[in-house]
């Protein structure tokens, strides 16, 4: 169980041939995983960073799994970055991203239309996995940075709690230089 059975898996999904605007979606996933490796981040949730598409996310609908083999992830990378692996796919972002910083901020699972306040660790891992995901995407993609950086660059700031030291630091340098828009 561990970061070769997550490969494996995921080129056995196709992953390693799935356009995605960081390149193959194979590449982004090997990127995200280096940066939260980079940031010190534990064994789970640099895992769940290599697998965090496997089932889509609201930006990303491409599945390479349906919820009902949750099982198979599972058995790759462990129960607990599996989970948070879900957690980040079942964001509802529009409604769940202006809450997160919030300790009692609801979250929206978009698969089961559930509401609820997530703990602490899973906002703290979901908004670190969420920066390490789009900071890499912008750092591939200057029409994507151009377009959603300050947005991002407002999100981050107010994620700064939830985030680690380097993450926090990373999110600064590489959106140095754009507007913040701490409206999104």
């Amino acid at each position: 169980m561990g970061r070769d059975e997550a490969r494996d898996l995921l080129i056995a999904q196709g992953a390693d041939t799935l356009n995605h605007p960081g390149g193959t979606l194979l590449a982004h996933l090997d990127r995200v995983e280096a940066l939260l490796t980079a940031w010190g981040a534990r064994d789970a949730l640099r895992l769940a960073g290599l697998c965090h598409a496997f089932y889509g996310t609201d930006g990303f609908a491409e599945q390479l799994l349906p919820l009902e083999r949750r099982d198979e992830l599972a058995a790759a990378i462990g129960a607990e970055a599996e989970e948070i692996v879900y957690f980040y796919a079942s964001c509802a972002r529009e409604f769940s991203y202006p809450a997160v910083e919030r300790e009692n901020g609801l979250f929206r699972d978009r698969f089961t239309g559930e509401t609820f306040a997530p703990t602490a660790t899973r906002r703290a891992d979901f908004a670190e996995l969420t920066a390490a995901n789009e900071l890499d995407v912008l750092r591939v993609n200057q029409e994507l940075r151009s377009r959603h950086g300050g947005a991002l660059l407002g999100l981050f700031t107010r994620w700064r709690g939830l985030l680690t030291g380097p993450a926090s630091a990373a999110a600064r340098e590489d959106l140095v230089g754009l507007r913040p828009r701490l409206d999104e």
